[in-house]
């Protein structure tokens, strides 16, 4: 079996839909996860901060829902050879922003729980790189444009 672009995208694909479905099964076990951690948790306790968690969790929840749909539609693109295309770039800023959304609750959320400044760290990071890519897209397009009207 050799492995081709096309197996990729769909492998892709796959792991979209599979972190979906993890996403959604957090989103409703989120509750019970909480009250797990908010055990085992040496830091942690009270009523005030099990909803401060939960309300972390389901705020970053939307942004990853958000991400999880840009990326389908990025795939789409790239299945259908059309990656160099403004959708393409409207769907890496759109997660990009949602990295740093998630930034942004959990840059709030150490507040309260301090070891998700990592969380925040990650996602911030991972904005500016998703970021430079959306700019490298859109210097491709420009170029593209620009060739398609020499020719």
């Amino acid at each position: 079996m050799e492995w081709n672009k096309d197996k990729s995208v769909i492998l892709s694909r796959v792991c979209v839909v599979v972190f979906a479905i993890l996403l959604a099964v957090a989103d409703i076990g989120a509750y019970w996860l909480v009250t797990w951690f908010m055990d085992v948790s040496r830091y942690l306790g009270g009523l005030k901060d099990g909803y401060f968690i939960l309300a972390t969790v389901y705020s970053c929840s939307v942004f990853a829902w958000i991400l999880l749909v840009n990326l389908w539609k990025l795939l789409a693109n790239i299945q259908k050879g059309m990656p160099f295309e403004e959708s393409s770039v409207r769907c890496l800023r759109a997660s990009s922003w949602c990295c740093a959304g998630v930034c942004a609750i959990c840059l709030l959320g150490t507040l309260y729980y301090v070891p998700l400044i990592l969380v925040s760290v990650a996602s911030g990071f991972m904005a500016l790189i998703v970021r430079i890519i959306k700019n490298i897209f859109e210097q491709a397009i420009a170029m593209k444009t620009e060739l398609d009207y020499t020719v």
